[in-house]
């Protein structure tokens, strides 16, 4: 039976080549579409999923306290001391690892230097992780204190191979460490906080850098993380933390608790202590824009079927006469329907490895298919069964259904009322979800272009910055004046922090008349030298730069103006402020500038005066020159000083850039496929019309030679499905107008919905629509009538 459902497929397939392809190409353009965005969102739901520890593994997450009692932030970072007291008094936590923030260090073979991603841990992390060791072991590997882990690709960037056990790397230029393992590279979708290049002993951390050592309540600039045993309840293990740390520090309040490392990257959004989801949200929209696509594709196959019902009437007819029953019918249709869809997953594959480059290059990510993967397999095997199914399942119970009588004396009409109707909807439906698109496409273009146009605060325009290694910690002087002289830059400064920064922030102030005993606003910290404001292009709206004119500037503070608001002073120049128990004196007042999220308000600065904090040289190009000479001469001058770092320059405006990646992504997937959702409902548009016209042949034929006019039978022809598509662009605007609005409800910052943006969506739908409505209504118009009529 099989085998011949596969010889009618294969030969009705044959017999109806335009239909077959459109409903293949649109098949193939949905599966493909759909297979594509499901990897990505693979990628995106598989963060920090990798090791078989992964469902029992969390971070420490800490809550700052606003006012009311509330929480006003909520940020991965903990301090020294936490660690080894929850290691202690919790028996739940199997394992635990502090660790430092990724940062970018020296390592070095002879000649062979590299800026590289660095990071210090305690042992047990070699317990949390279950990294795969090309050589040494977890036993072994942190045992030295001054011994590194490679992953495959800076040992092979190296050493030029992976065999490379026992060997010796500079770090920072100073101090010898050997290699106690090389681990395979961690997957891409590893969260920021931990990937490394290299990985080092927690021992060797306390013995380069102070604060390491001491075990710290105040500084949150470290990560912990804990193994948890798999029967150990998470909310009665947080309710312990928060007892313990208020048992050993009366002073905390910073509530401390246990998160899932694992939800972090797609449950990243926190409001007042509590999680309201994050980048889930984007996930959750692209899964819908992958099964969109592909539904589109599938109603078009539906209303192709339907649409040929008459021609399969007779068909039916004969084979209910002669006995076969309605369940021999449906899997005969049913059978068609998965053959297409085989043949178009074939398609849809192809597709996907000619496109999925340009897809990576675009998302700056590496997707691929696991072709030796069963799950992959499952997965395609699963979504074309799918497809089939849906796409089969109404022509397949519709045509099996017609009446053998009625058939036969052609008492059918074409589709049947009800079958008509769904058609409506069907192709109402995709035109729906296609203007949605449209018109999401425009508001999150315009969402990210209000956000790029929003004054920064800063002239990032020639702006560059390099960090501050080795001989530019001491010798910044030397530099500054080398590089002011070379006429390459025309500013230059030095700061703890770059310009562009994360972190940093504090609450230890206090301010004359200040009302609350404590304060609970975050402010954040830079410490600068001279030059600060000249260089960043930084508004000083009050005041002056710090100046070598006034040696008091030593206790002297430059504050932003959000910085000023928090304190109320009306004439604050002279005023001081208490930070860290120490006095400083407010010597000018800047204009706010986005330091970290362009989409929401930063906390309010406070800079201070302190050449000891290096971290970052900015530099101001001088624009006479070309950029390139200014680059050649900065990297000459930086090597002379300090020749065994790399010149590591950074264009500021590129880092702000990065600042809108997230919606950026948006953006691109909802343009990219918001077009392909566009052309699939109008390559059924054309389907649907074709067979239209070929059912009204001989009507056209008739009112041809009784005088009708070309016009006439375009109108004709096109009237039904023009009305259909005003009614979709009807539903479609005020739903995607509701989505949208909320959408952009989400930003502190945010654009609003142009009144322009719904006529264009409309119109620009209706005239695509027209354009395909209108070639195939011609073409049938311009048709010969006696050929429609010769026959009769």
């Amino acid at each position: 039976m099989f085998k011949l459902n596969l010889k009618i497929a294969l030969r009705n397939l044959w017999k109806n080549k335009t239909s077959s392809f459109i409903n293949v190409i649109g098949l193939a353009i949905g599966l493909a579409a759909c297979l594509m965005l499901l990897l990505y969102v693979t990628y995106e739901w598989n963060f920090d999923k990798q090791g078989k520890n992964a469902e029992n593994l969390y971070t420490v997450m800490t809550n700052i306290p606003g006012d009311n009692g509330k929480i006003s932030n909520t940020f991965e970072g903990s301090t020294t001391a936490l660690g080894p007291l929850l290691k202690e008094e919790i028996p739940e936590i199997k394992h635990l690892a502090r660790m430092n923030y990724l940062k970018k260090a020296l390592i070095a073979v002879g000649e062979n230097s590299f800026k590289k991603l660095g990071k210090f841990a305690e042992p047990e992390i070699l317990k949390l992780f279950d990294y795969q060791y090309i050589v040494g072991n977890a036993a072994t590997a942190m045992q030295n204190p001054k011994s590194v882990i490679l992953t495959e690709s800076t040992a092979k960037v190296l050493f030029g191979s992976t065999q490379v056990l026992n060997r010796v790397v500079k770090y920072q230029d100073k101090e010898d460490l050997t290699v106690s393992a090389v681990i395979k590279d961690l997957p891409d979708n590893t969260s920021a906080t931990l990937k490394f290049d290299y990985l080092m002993p927690w021992a060797f951390y306390e013995m380069v850098e102070a604060s390491a050592k001491e075990l710290n309540w105040g500084n949150f600039s470290f990560v912990t993380m804990a193994l948890l045993d798999p029967n150990a309840d998470i909310t009665k293990v947080n309710q312990k933390i928060d007892k313990v740390v208020k048992v050993h520090l009366e002073q905390a309040n910073q509530p401390y608790f246990l998160y899932p490392l694992n939800k972090l990257h797609l449950y990243g959004k926190f409001e007042n202590g509590v999680n309201v989801g994050g980048d889930i949200e984007q996930i959750y929209l692209f899964v819908a824009l992958a099964f969109g696509i592909l539904m589109i594709a599938c109603i078009n196959f539906m209303n192709m079927a339907t649409a040929k019902s008459e021609k399969r009437a007779k068909e039916v007819g004969i084979k209910k006469t002669i006995g076969a029953n309605r369940v021999s019918l449906i899997m005969q249709f049913l059978t068609e329907s998965m053959v297409l869809t085989f043949i178009a997953v074939i398609v849809a594959i192809a597709l996907l490895e000619i496109f999925l480059p340009t897809f990576n290059n675009l998302l700056n990510i590496k997707l691929s298919i696991g072709y030796f993967s069963a799950s992959s397999w499952m997965w395609i095997l699963g979504i074309v069964f799918l497809t089939g199914l849906i796409a089969g399942s109404y022509p397949a119970f519709y045509l099996s259904a017609f009446n053998p009588i009625q058939t036969l004396k052609k008492r059918i009409k074409s589709g049947g009322i009800l079958a008509i109707n769904l058609r409506q909807v069907l192709v109402v439906g995709q035109f729906c979800f296609a203007i949605i698109l449209i018109i999401s496409t425009m508001v999150i273009y315009r969402q990210i272009q209000f956000i790029k146009n929003r004054p920064m605060g800063i002239d990032v325009n020639a702006l560059v910055e390099i960090p501050q290694d080795g001989e530019l910690k001491t010798k910044f002087e030397v530099v500054k004046s080398q590089l002011l002289k070379s006429g390459a830059v025309t500013a230059v400064s030095q700061s703890s922090v770059g310009l562009s920064h994360r972190g940093q922030n504090f609450m230890d102030v206090k301010w004359e008349g200040m009302t609350k005993p404590l304060n609970t606003q975050l402010f954040n910290q830079v410490a600068t030298t001279y030059d600060f404001i000249k260089t960043n292009g930084i508004k000083l709206k009050e005041g002056r730069d710090f100046s070598k004119n006034f040696a008091s500037d030593s206790a002297g503070v430059l504050v932003s103006a959000a910085a000023l608001k928090v304190f109320g002073y009306t004439n604050p120049i002279g005023k001081t402020v208490t930070i860290f128990d120490d006095k400083y004196t407010i010597v000018g007042v800047f204009d706010d500038y986005v330091w970290d999220s362009p989409y929401q308000s930063n906390n309010p600065v406070i800079v201070f005066f302190d050449p000891n904090r290096t971290g970052t040289i900015t530099m101001r190009l001088n624009e006479e020159n070309s950029i390139a000479q200014n680059i050649v001469a900065i990297t000459e001058i930086t090597k002379q000083v300090n020749p065994a770092y790399p010149t590591d320059i950074k264009f500021l405006n590129s880092i702000y850039l990065e600042k809108y990646n997230s919606e950026k992504t948006l953006g691109i997937l909802s343009n990219l496929f918001g077009g392909l959702a566009i052309f699939v409902s109008c390559l059924g548009l054309y389907g649907l019309v074709a067979y239209s016209a070929e059912q009204r042949t001989k009507e056209f034929g008739v009112r041809k030679v009784l005088g009708a006019s070309l016009l006439n039978l375009m109108q004709l022809l096109s009237l039904s499905f023009v009305k259909m598509i005003i009614v979709s662009i009807i539903i479609a605007v005020p739903l995607s107008f509701y989505l949208m609005n909320k959408w952009l409800m989400k930003f502190e910052f945010h654009t609003e919905i142009s009144w322009w943006i719904i006529p264009i969506a409309g119109f620009g739908t209706l005239i695509m629509a027209l354009v395909t409505v209108s070639f195939q209504a011609y073409k049938s118009a311009k048709a010969n009538p006696v050929d429609a009529l010769k026959y009769e």
